[in-house]
């Protein structure tokens, strides 16, 4: 059983270093009381008696919290079960509540997450014609690509602001004024975004916008969807919860604890990033210094502090990370929703790497709890393996 104590990780009573915050934050030490109480509560928000009033304040409250953060309406935000599910929403919701039938074409990136690769591949199958821009060799996707493919028969374009492998910042900015200018839809996954890069509507206007509790140190099985008013998008469940939706009881408790994570995150944004960013580079500094042939896959573009996808040339990157695991060091291979997958990462095959080179390649996500001691452990730990299992 995991759990957190004193910044550190434990299962099962055995001290872990666990470098995987992009799979999932461990839970702020501060929700802990604050979701009991309100998992104990009871009361359906749609109730009209007092006990359901109650629950209602208490998801609007919440609604305000998120709002507030981005610069939009609370009516605007629409509490989803994830950030997979928002982005269905988004994406599959837009499609089928779209009013210009000529508009049949759909652009994405080739290193989104599966859960917008996985939209747009049903829409496919719906007739719809859909562009994979692929992404240059540094992991970054090119404005230039972006705009050729917009073509005047276009939808919507889906681009994520921070890729969740490679931490690559993605050109949202950019691509959502294009895309306002052209009269096209624009969503943002930003799951991986929030306390990493300044991101709110003013700076990203995107139509729709999907985000998560879990990557904040939030509880999973909440997420938020940011649906701009006048934006007609036809929910996936029936029923008339978040004003038609996304039908279904909302969770008050998960509501409530995603505005606290998202409220500490924000908070502690700035200083969290300038300190996890100074351990994520001496931790490359090191590695590369006793392992010249590691590459950084992404480390030419710019990227968010807490990320680093390292390839070790030649290596057995499932071998080395089962033996990471076992040396209580906690890593990943690629995203979290692909995990007990052996294709090689659809992120790095796109940037050109071979599936060899993909599979040599791991990724480390630090989180508020890592530590100089973790860094000074993991590039030790690395070295010792790196040359066991046959990495130059």
């Amino acid at each position: 059983m995991w759990a957190l104590n004193a910044n550190r990780h434990t299962c099962y009573h055995r001290p872990v270093i666990y470098w995987d915050s992009n799979a999932g934050a461990p839970l702020l030490p501060q929700l802990a009381a604050p979701l009991t109480e309100a998992m104990l509560a009871s009361g359906n928000p749609s109730s009209v008696h007092q006990v359901g009033r109650s629950a209602r304040r208490r998801i609007d409250a919440a609604r305000e919290t998120v709002a507030k953060a981005f610069g939009c309406m609370p009516r605007e935000v629409v509490f989803t079960g994830s950030g997979s599910e928002a982005a269905a929403i988004a994406i599959l919701g837009v499609w089928a509540g779209r009013k210009d039938l000529k508009r049949t074409r759909i652009v994405t990136s080739a290193i989104e997450h599966p859960c917008v690769l996985g939209s747009v591949e049903r829409l496919e199958r719906e007739g719809a014609s859909v562009v994979r821009v692929k992404p240059e060799a540094s992991g970054a996707i090119s404005l230039e690509a972006m705009s050729e493919a917009l073509t005047e028969d276009t939808l919507l374009c889906s681009l994520m602001a921070v890729n969740n492998e490679t931490g690559v910042i993605q050109p949202v900015n950019e691509v959502s004024r294009l895309c306002t200018k052209r009269g096209i839809l624009f969503h943002c996954d930003a799951v991986q975004a929030i306390g990493r890069v300044p991101l709110s509507l003013r700076e990203v206007p995107a139509d729709t916008l999907s985000f998560s509790a879990h990557k904040l140190g939030g509880p999973a099985g909440i997420g938020a969807l940011i649906n701009r008013r006048g934006l007609d998008i036809v929910g996936l469940t029936p029923g008339h919860q978040e004003n038609g939706r996304r039908g279904g009881t909302q969770n008050v408790a998960l509501a409530e604890a995603l505005g606290l994570a998202l409220g500490i995150t924000l908070a502690h944004a700035e200083a969290d990033t300038a300190r996890i960013t100074a351990l994520r580079d001496r931790f490359e500094r090191e590695v590369q210094a006793a392992l010249p042939q590691v590459h950084v896959n992404g480390g030419n573009a710019p990227r968010v502090g807490n990320t680093s996808n390292l390839r070790f040339e030649g290596a057995d990157g499932e071998a080395m990370l089962i033996a990471l695991d076992l040396a209580g060091i906690c890593v990943s291979s690629g995203a979290a929703c692909a995990s007990g997958s052996l294709t090689p990462s659809h992120v790095l095959t796109a940037m050109g790497l071979t599936p060899a080179q993909a599979q040599a390649s791991l990724r480390f996500s630090l989180g508020r709890s890592s530590t100089d001691d973790e860094v000074t452990q993991v590039v030790a730990a690395l070295i010792t393996l790196a040359k066991k299992t046959g990495a130059s």
